[in-house]
């Protein structure tokens, strides 16, 4: 395989074989063990790490669907297969989907670990502050797999050989949550505020995955104190975005409101076989309506479509039209409606679309659209740290500086403040976390670490869909050692 280098991931005995980044002149020159002998190929490794971080889409699409949000749509209950199993609850040890979770996420922390394992081979000014960004970006590989499927194996700074595949066992997720702290402190403590190369890590960003990674533990006293240190110190300058309406348009990326995103382009780099190869988002294009013929959208592949009780949950919210596409009244707006035509997949229709990652006419990739938007993912914005702060500070007791947090988020939205104290305040800042933030892949995430999904998802089973399945042959290529999620 053509590569800058060769990682082979040991967990899950899978290789991404996709020159995402760049060309090898020649071809085979280099190798694993020859490399690392500049700051060039340190960078240069760097950028492969941040490469793993586009497989976002997977977030998105699982985050919303598992969740009470969205359907999984699509062309057929069999095109994107394990979606649908994940939207019925059905889902187990052979799911497509969940098996392409585990192994990008450790292969992001492979290429990591490498990293780290030849950080001692070299000496440069930048080399502390690629190797925080690098810590950082292993403490969000981790933070996802943890959430997904609790108890991982945990391997830092080193490869590990063919041989020691079969003797790695599940780490507990408490072992893995304090490697995420330490590799988010390390980030906080070196990386500056801001970096002029946008899409770099920097210190708002760490402080802000912290604050999340504390929120998921319940250490609600540690959240609020690194999240208030976040929003008063604030020497990047964020703050919300003021144009909601149109805050997720292409054109308004990288904003005041960005403080963790993942950057995309409109280049292909791969295809429908190797989504992980790609540059731009794939998610636009899948989410799009399909067969679409008329004006501002393009035509996609209409997945993640939101449900009904969503579409109800908004009420008269501005948020809901920034958030859903109703696409019969759309038309119905329109100057010409009759001209305007599309079609309807066999995986579910709900007549919504997800208005925050959709395909538009003049925001289009090359060549193939479908999947190359150059819509960024917006993995942590401002409005998402001042309602973790918000949670944390209710949690703890301070009523006031939560409703504080909370209505700076409702008053750009136009609605009015909240007054309520105690438990109703923590209701309404999990109500208004849906309100901002549904179809960004947050929502399965939110009711299940507070204890609402059962109530909220049909078929969602106690004690076992708070984690998905450990995929089978995964199971199977550690030779057996580890023992399946419970209920599974």
């Amino acid at each position: 395989m053509k590569k800058l280098y060769i990682i082979i991931l040991a967990l899950t005995m899978s290789l991404v074989s996709c020159d995402q980044w760049l060309d090898i002149e020649p071809e085979y020159a280099q190798d694993a063990e020859n490399f690392f002998n500049t700051e060039e190929d340190f960078q240069r490794a760097v950028i492969g790490v941040y490469d793993l971080m586009q497989t976002n889409y997977l977030q998105i699409w699982i985050g919303e669907i598992a969740s009470d949000n969205s359907i999984a749509g699509g062309e057929s209950v069999n095109d994107t297969q394990g979606l649908h199993e994940i939207d019925n609850m059905v889902h187990g040890g052979v799911n497509n989907e969940l098996r392409d979770v585990m192994r990008f996420n450790y292969s992001g922390i492979a290429r990591a670990n490498f990293i780290f394992e030849n950080q001692d081979k070299l000496d440069f000014p930048a080399k502390e502050r690629l190797l925080a960004e690098v810590s950082f970006i292993r403490a969000y590989f981790y933070f996802t797999l943890v959430n997904y499927f609790g108890d991982m194996p945990l391997i830092v700074d080193r490869r590990i050989s063919i041989n020691e595949v079969t003797q790695v066992e599940r780490t507990p997720k408490e072992q893995i949550y304090a490697q995420i702290e330490q590799d988010l402190d390390r980030a906080i403590e070196v990386l500056p505020w801001t970096n002029p190369e946008v899409g770099r890590i920097t210190k708002g960003a760490a402080m802000a995955l912290k604050g999340k990674v504390l929120l998921y533990q319940q250490k609600f006293s540690e959240a609020a104190q690194v999240l208030d240190e976040l929003i008063t110190t604030n020497q990047a300058g964020y703050a919300l975005f003021t144009d909601m309406n149109n805050m997720w348009l292409a054109i308004n990326q990288n904003t005041s409101e960005d403080v963790f995103t993942i950057q995309h382009s409109g280049l292909q780099g791969g295809d429908y076989g190797c989504l992980v190869c790609l540059q731009g988002n794939p998610a636009p294009g899948f989410h799009a309506i399909r067969n679409y013929v008329g004006p501002l959208y393009g035509d996609g592949n209409s997945y993640n479509l939101p449900t009904q009780n969503l579409y109800d949950f908004f009420g008269n919210d501005p948020r809901r039209e920034v958030t859903i596409l109703d696409l019969e009244a759309f038309i119905a707006a329109q100057p010409n409606p009759s001209d305007i035509s599309f079609a309807i997949g066999g995986g579910g229709h709900t007549g919504y679309y997800n208005n925050k990652y959709i395909k538009r006419n003049d925001e289009r990739g090359l060549p193939d659209d479908d999947l190359t938007s150059p819509l960024n993912y917006r993995a942590i914005r401002f409005a998402d740290v001042l309602l973790m702060a918000a949670e944390a500070f209710a949690q703890t007791g301070n009523d006031s500086r939560a409703r504080t947090e909370l209505n700076k988020v409702r008053q750009r939205a136009g609605v009015p403040d909240i007054t309520s104290s105690g438990t109703q305040l923590l209701e309404d800042i999990y109500s208004e976390r849906r309100l901002e933030l549904s179809g960004e892949g947050y929502r399965f995430w939110d009711l299940v670490r507070t204890g609402k999904a059962a109530e909220a998802i049909s078929g969602f089973q106690v004690g076992k869909h708070e984690l998905f399945p450990i995929p089978q042959v995964e199971i199977d290529l550690a030779g057996g050692r580890w023992s399946q999620n419970p209920g599974y």
